[in-house]
């Protein structure tokens, strides 16, 4: 049986791929040596922190911090910033539409995204965010 914090992980995967249909969303990886036209977006695992511990029934309750990144390029109708924007607004309106990620958590929000610009010698220049989704849960085993 996969651990309800895997589930969990592959659940926000799968919200984030709902909400950006164009864009390619990976989890954790290393480096990306493209941004696909659509937007790439990278799970990462996070941290679970330190559990608050409830002991009848023995429950361990999680605020884990999914790390998002998201990067993208200009398109011929929108400035990377536009397009950054509306990758971020959507992944918004679609952690507002499933706050229990389908009974998967107590409940999820995101954190407000930190945002750059990426610049690669010989590429055009893109824009990156980096965000976060807050996702708290509980289980009755730290390791499952």
């Amino acid at each position: 049986m996969t651990s309800k914090r895997e589930q969990v992980l592959d659940g926000i995967k799968a919200l984030i791929a709902s909400a950006l249909p164009n864009a390619e969303v990976k989890r954790n990886l290393a480096k990306p040596d493209r941004i696909a036209p659509g937007g790439l977006a990278i799970i990462r695992d996070g941290d679970p922190g330190d559990p608050e511990v409830i002991l009848s029934p023995l429950t361990y309750i999680y605020t884990h911090r999914i790390p998002i990144e998201l990067a993208a390029y200009d398109t011929s109708s929108q400035t990377r910033e536009q397009v950054l924007d509306s990758m971020l607004g959507a992944i918004g309106i679609a952690v507002m539409n499933n706050r229990t990620l389908g009974g998967l958590c107590d409940f999820i929000e995101a954190e407000a995204p930190a945002t750059d610009d990426i610049e690669t010698a010989g590429a055009r220049p893109g824009r990156w965010a980096d965000a976060a989704i807050i996702a708290v849960y509980g289980t009755t085993d730290p390791l499952n």
